[in-house]
């Protein structure tokens, strides 16, 4: 008995030791301050009662009006079998080849922004609005450097269009919400977060793209990327995968950029490219150890072209360019997208680390010598004053490339190759072209006279 009245004894004696400390930490009379603050610090970094989460629906019913489905249709000759393919057959009918995209709605008059990718080489182009309602489209003009293209349908009524925001505002980690057709799926919204700005997935350094992990897939090509407003911020271009399919990673070309592109094309009939005109690379720690300076970021120029505005504001190679307009530079990427939104003449500000003195010098953009037109697989540049005097001709501009299947078998004779006229127009530069071509039909056919690389005279059908 004296045994069992023993752990009794303990046990009450540990119990109220238990509600002793309890009663110490969490009674808020306690006058010790430093107990008093652990439970209210507590409660508040758990945040039960926190901010609600982001609302995505206004925004998502705002962006599925304002996106179409595009679909892009062409016509091949190519082999529909072996037998076709050994014999050398071909049907008298060209075979119909269906691609589908998405666009976006940027004027009620009609006007639509997509990416080139989608109706590069089309003969028809037809568009389905989130109504049903189908129409058919005209090309407008293409920037393919960029993968964006724009293009017009003739309506009478108002049609709902999306509002452009401030690409640059947007920051790494905001919520956004892409909005397309994959699959063929119509208005089919994901949302992701903003994950890194200013991408460049291309050799020549000319994209700056948004990059996010909202679901993007076949056929989200030209959709909307928009903020939480229902803003435009982007469009969404590509995917980053093995399989074809989103993996987490997709990229959208900046609105800002976007909307430069179209009224180039709208007011020019292709786009105005301003250069700095300084060559160079992005600084690192082995970079900066290598050239013997201090800073490790930034855009180290190590060549200035002649006649550009940066050579004329007297930039010189060892100059180190950190920031643009505001914007800081830290690599080419960073460059290039403060760069690209501008026009030639634009005047912008850069700053500049040089022998330990920061310098700010305006600098007057210059025009790119050479412009450049993609129309139906042929990438058309203008020909410099050079090469016009070496070919003993006044006008004529240069197909670049080639990448339309159709042109395939003359691949050695067009390529390189001078176009002096398209019907019975002189091909005087590559802004006649681009204006006369985007009047053409889908379904127009013109004769084309060029000078191949050997110098020879031929006509072909375009």
């Amino acid at each position: 008995m004296k045994r069992i009245s023993g752990l009794f004894l303990v046990a009450l004696m540990s119990g109220a030791t238990t509600l002793g400390a309890y009663k110490l930490v969490f009674d808020n009379d306690t006058p010790s301050s430093a107990l008093s603050i652990a439970p209210t610090n507590y409660s508040r970094t758990v945040g039960f009662n926190g901010a609600e989460p982001a609302d995505f629906t206004a925004a998502a019913d705002q962006a599925v009006h304002t996106v179409v489905h595009v679909k892009n249709v062409t016509y091949s000759n190519q082999p529909r079998n072996m037998m076709e393919y050994i014999y050398g057959y071909r049907s008298a009918e060209p075979t119909p080849q269906v691609g589908t995209g998405s666009g976006v709605i940027i004027t009620e008059d009609g006007y639509i922004v997509t990416n080139n990718h989608v109706v590069e080489n089309a003969s028809e182009l037809e568009v389905t609005l989130n109504n049903n309602k189908t129409y058919k489209a005209k090309l407008v003009g293409t920037d393919s450097k960029m993968d964006i293209a724009l293009l017009k349908v003739d309506t009478k009524d108002k049609l709902p269009f999306a509002t452009f925001g401030n690409s640059d505002d947007i920051k790494v980690g905001e919520w956004v919400l892409a909005v397309g057709n994959p699959y063929n799926l119509t208005s089919t919204v994901t949302a992701g977060i903003v994950s890194a700005k200013a991408r460049n997935l291309s050799k020549d350094g000319i994209q700056s793209f948004i990059q996010t992990d909202a679901a993007v897939n076949p056929g989200n090509s030209g959709g909307a990327l928009v903020n939480t407003k229902g803003q435009l911020i982007g469009i969404n271009t590509m995917i980053t995968s093995m399989t074809g399919s989103y993996v987490g990673y997709s990229f959208a070309v900046p609105s800002n950029i976007t909307r430069k592109i179209i009224e180039d094309l709208m007011e020019y009939g292709n786009v105005q490219r301003g250069i700095l005109g300084v060559q160079g690379g992005e600084l690192n720690s082995a970079m900066a150890n290598d050239l013997g300076v201090s800073e490790t970021q930034g855009f180290y120029v190590n060549d200035v072209t002649a006649d550009s505005g940066a050579k004329k504001a007297g930039i010189k190679k060892g100059d180190i360019i950190v920031d643009i307009d505001g914007k800081p530079v830290n690599g080419f990427a960073d460059l290039n997208a403060a760069i690209i939104t501008k026009r030639p003449n634009d005047v912008v500000r850069v700053k500049i680390h040089r022998d330990g003195d920061v310098l700010t010098i305006p600098v007057k953009l210059t025009k790119n010598e050479v412009n450049t037109f993609t129309y139906s697989g042929l990438e058309l540049e203008d020909l410099s004053a050079a090469e016009k005097k070496k070919l003993n001709i006044t006008y004529g501009i240069r197909i670049k490339e080639i990448t339309d299947e159709q042109y395939m078998p003359y691949y050695d004779e067009l390529k390189d190759g001078v176009i002096l006229s398209i019907g019975n127009i002189k091909a005087k530069d590559i802004e006649t072209v681009s204006k006369l071509l985007s009047n053409k039909g889908p379904n127009d056919r013109v004769r084309v006279q060029m000078i191949t690389k050997n110098g020879e005279l031929v006509r072909f059908i375009m």
